[in-house]
């Protein structure tokens, strides 16, 4: 897996994790949302490759702007052709792992779809809120609360 803040990134990387967004979020699931935004200017960028480059995993992790100590894990996906390896629970660990290593983290907070809370739960995170729409797609807080 690599970790790389935006500026880090190639362009063929950039490419690549917006394709594999795309693909993911407004192809596959049929969701018409502005997937790229500034978010991604101050984010790390987790996320793993084929050998010729194609992004088969990924996720981004940014600080919350107003609550410093809650960092946030989104955009997780795992390509279609990638499914059923386990990348998903290594992806969603090494980013914890890597919010775990900020010292000023106390929560890791994230935007779940919904179908995907069970696999959540059993990476550490609690159910916060009631399901609700996130542009056509039900969705639900969760967190997780680092010990230190």
């Amino acid at each position: 897996m690599w970790i790389k803040e935006f500026k880090a990134l190639t362009t063929r990387e950039l490419f690549e994790i917006y394709r594999a967004r795309t693909d993911v979020f407004v192809v596959e699931q049929a969701c018409a949302y502005p997937e790229v935004d500034t978010v991604d200017l101050t984010s790390q960028h987790v996320f793993s490759t084929t050998a010729d480059g194609q992004v088969q995993a990924y996720c981004r992790i940014y600080r919350d702007e107003s609550q410093t100590d809650h960092w946030h894990i989104g955009r997780v996906l795992v390509a279609k052709t990638a499914r059923g390896h386990g990348l998903a629970r290594e992806l969603v660990q090494t980013a914890i792992d890597w919010i775990k290593k900020q010292p000023e983290a106390k929560v890791i907070d994230i935007e779940a779809q919904v179908y995907l809370s069970a696999f959540y739960q059993q990476m550490g995170f609690e159910i916060m809120s009631k399901p609700f729409d996130d542009f056509g797609i039900a969705h639900q807080e969760m967190s997780q609360t680092l010990v230190n």
